[in-house]
């Protein structure tokens, strides 16, 4: 996490330089004209505010971070244009010919650079996605009779229980979540009630044993999930429980009734 978010400041610290070299080279725009000084000036004091503004965000603001970027190639593309007109407006004037080239390379060089950064922010989205990822621990797995005491003797099970906790994640999405269970008998068939029962998982549905809706605020939950087991459903041997959440496994164990 430490690394994820130091690779987010410096993709901060990256964005307020682009704009500070933009901010340079609308400062290195020269024309006779009025009209374009004016609006040059009115561009020159956004990108100051827009600085200022980025100082202000947290790095881990990825929507704050994107909006500022879709600015950033926004005033590029104004800034090329600001360049055409003052290369129209000075084709007399051979040196002034040669800076506008400078300017060309400039703006070149700031399009391979926001390139670079497109391909940075795909990279940090992608480790923004795995470091979202719920994860479990303390899986425990019981049978319980018709009394809700534990047994292992697959004649006397009428429920299965899951229990387990998931960590503590600052970067996942908070809100409702609903955490599934699967479980496999030892010939590897599935304990499900009904078809219908279905969730996405790799682009794919496939069926649940069980489910239960939780509110999950970032902090660390319990969990327990129940799965109600029909008359001769159960066999002996060793029995597997996978947990998933958001489309992912988030953990596995394994159990043994008798």
């Amino acid at each position: 996490m430490k690394a994820l978010v130091n690779e987010m400041v410096e993709e901060k610290e990256m964005l307020t330089y682009e704009f500070e070299n933009l901010a340079l080279d609308y400062d290195s725009l020269q024309t006779n004209s009025d009209t374009l000084n004016t609006m040059l000036e009115m561009e020159r004091e956004k990108i100051s505010q827009l600085i200022e503004e980025i100082q202000t965000i947290k790095a881990t603001n990825a929507s704050k971070i994107r909006e500022y970027k879709k600015e950033l190639t926004s005033l590029r593309k104004v800034l090329k244009n600001y360049v055409v007109q003052i290369d129209s407006l000075n084709q007399s004037n051979k040196a002034l010919q040669e800076e506008n080239l400078k300017y060309r390379k400039k703006v070149s060089n700031m399009q391979t650079t926001y390139s670079k950064l497109e391909e940075v922010k795909q990279t940090l989205e992608k480790k923004v996605k795995v470091a979202s990822k719920l994860e479990t621990y303390n899986i425990e797995a019981d049978g319980l009779n018709s009394k809700n005491r534990t047994t292992t003797k697959t004649s006397r099970v009428s429920k299965i229980r899951i229990c387990f906790s998931i960590q503590k994640n600052i970067t996942a999405e908070v809100g409702e979540k609903t955490i599934y269970l699967r479980v496999l008998r030892p010939d590897g068939a599935l304990l499900y009630h009904s078809k219908e029962d279905l969730f996405l998982h790799e682009n794919k549905k496939i069926n649940y044993s069980s489910k239960r809706i939780i509110e999950y605020g970032g902090e660390e939950v319990d969990v327990c999930l129940y799965y109600q087991v029909d008359a001769g459903e159960l066999t002996k041997g060793e029995y597997v429980a996978d947990i998933f959440a958001d489309g992912y496994n988030i953990g596995t164990m394994t159990f043994n009734l008798k």
